[in-house]
């Protein structure tokens, strides 16, 4: 997890639902009045954020403890608890909108991830997510594909070169694109994987003819395009398939022999987890 980002969006999200305080709990809770809250499962699936709703009960109030706690990555069903939270009433209260926000969002992610990666268990390829994030809270989506027992690929625009059609286009084709990108890093003396998207099979030709390349992903290949690729390729680079691949067409993707599988809708279509956190 990256620590450092996370508790930035932790920081960002409390101020923004904050302010100038809880008017409400200060309005009817007595200051000093202590209790505990249940965080309680209502729907099946994979738990994730329960390590990151321990960082705001601690950015809120130290005197938060927690107890009972389920880890992150368990499946669950309707009536589990996944922790006993203890302290302040108003810090309580105080948390319980972010921490449900969080949980809820990464638990729908880390749920519809691990329905992916079984669905290809049986093959080498790795279920990737992609950078069709929510702004602002990429950090939290991508912790959650991780718990789900995806992979991440890049964290944003700089930890990687990925030349896709835009940039092949503006870049005036494949072949000038690749070769840009290589000089890009010889003179910033930077060293980043090169990956590079294919269209269909003549794109794909002209980066195998090209070279200089760690990793070609396959846009909107078919599955025998995709077949006919791999054996194209005969193992000389990484591959990866993308583009509308659904639970119902992922395995045939995987039996290809691709080394990864990206999913955009890992991120940007899923169903938050029904939870709720109650006083007890």
């Amino acid at each position: 997890m990256i620590q450092e980002a996370i508790f930035n969006l932790i920081d960002l999200a409390l101020a923004e639902d904050i302010g100038d305080g809880d008017h409400s709990s200060m309005a009817c809770i007595p200051d000093k009045a202590t209790g505990k809250a249940r965080l309680i499962i209502k729907e099946s699936g994979v738990i994730a954020g329960i390590e990151v709703a321990g960082y705001v009960f601690n950015r809120i109030d130290e005197r938060i403890k927690l107890s009972e706690c389920l880890t992150d990555g368990t499946r669950v069903n309707p009536g589990e608890t996944g922790f006993i939270a203890e302290g302040p009433r108003r810090s309580l209260l105080k948390s319980e909108r972010l921490v449900l926000n969080i949980i809820q969002r990464m638990s729908g992610i880390a749920t519809i991830t691990r329905m992916y990666v079984d669905a290809v268990k049986d093959y080498k390829a790795k279920i990737l997510d992609t950078r069709k994030t929510t702004p602002g809270f990429r950090a939290f989506e991508k912790e959650a594909v991780r718990i789900g027992g995806g992979l991440n690929h890049r964290m944003g625009l700089f930890d990687m070169i990925m030349l896709k059609d835009n940039h092949i286009d503006y870049a005036g084709g494949i072949k000038n694109a690749i070769k840009k990108a290589n000089e890009y890093l010889e003179k910033s003396k930077k060293e980043l994987p090169i990956v590079i998207e294919a269209r269909n099979m003549d794109e794909l030709e002209q980066v195998l003819e090209q070279g200089m390349i760690d990793w070609i992903m396959l846009d909107n290949f078919s599955i025998p395009e995709t077949e006919e690729a791999v054996k194209l390729v005969k193992g000389r680079y990484e591959i990866e398939s993308s583009g509308g691949i659904t639970l119902e067409t992922v395995r045939s993707y995987a039996k290809c022999g691709v080394d990864y599988i990206s999913v955009g809708a890992l991120t940007h279509h899923i169903k938050s987890m029904d939870i709720s956190l109650k006083a007890i």
